[in-house]
């Protein structure tokens, strides 16, 4: 099993910062890119922003500038760094991770992506 657990969410004002953590664990694993995603109220879930492992990074047109993403290999976390902060930017955040698993049933590694349970961000005007 692969599990992803996100923390940081909260309240903030507009213009405010806030810093998202990812964390993944999971025996047998092994990961190739994170990212996070978002979901707004009647809206579809939308990217915000990936790294992959030669730390190339992608971000939404929409928060390029304001947000950055990161990765700590050593600790299997994925960090996602919001700035200025606008109201627009309210949504449920979503870590994603996507890799390789291996099925012992199988003795091979298997594409594999998994999702957190997602962290409420609420930016007030």
């Amino acid at each position: 099993q692969v599990s992803v657990v996100e923390f940081g969410g909260g309240l903030v004002q507009a213009g405010g910062s806030l810093r998202l953590s990812c964390t993944v664990s999971g025996l047998l694993f092994t990961i190739n890119s994170g990212g996070w995603y978002r979901q707004a109220p009647g809206k579809e879930r939308e990217l915000v922003a990936t790294i992959a492992n030669d730390l190339t990074t992608n971000y939404a047109d929409s928060v390029k500038g304001r947000f950055t993403i990161s990765r700590d290999n050593a600790k299997n976390s994925f960090d996602l760094q919001m700035s200025d902060l606008k109201p627009e930017d309210t949504a449920v955040y979503y870590c994603n991770v996507v890799g390789e698993r291996f099925v012992v049933s199988e003795s091979r590694y298997r594409h594999h992506q998994a999702w957190g349970l997602g962290t409420q961000v609420t930016v007030s005007s």
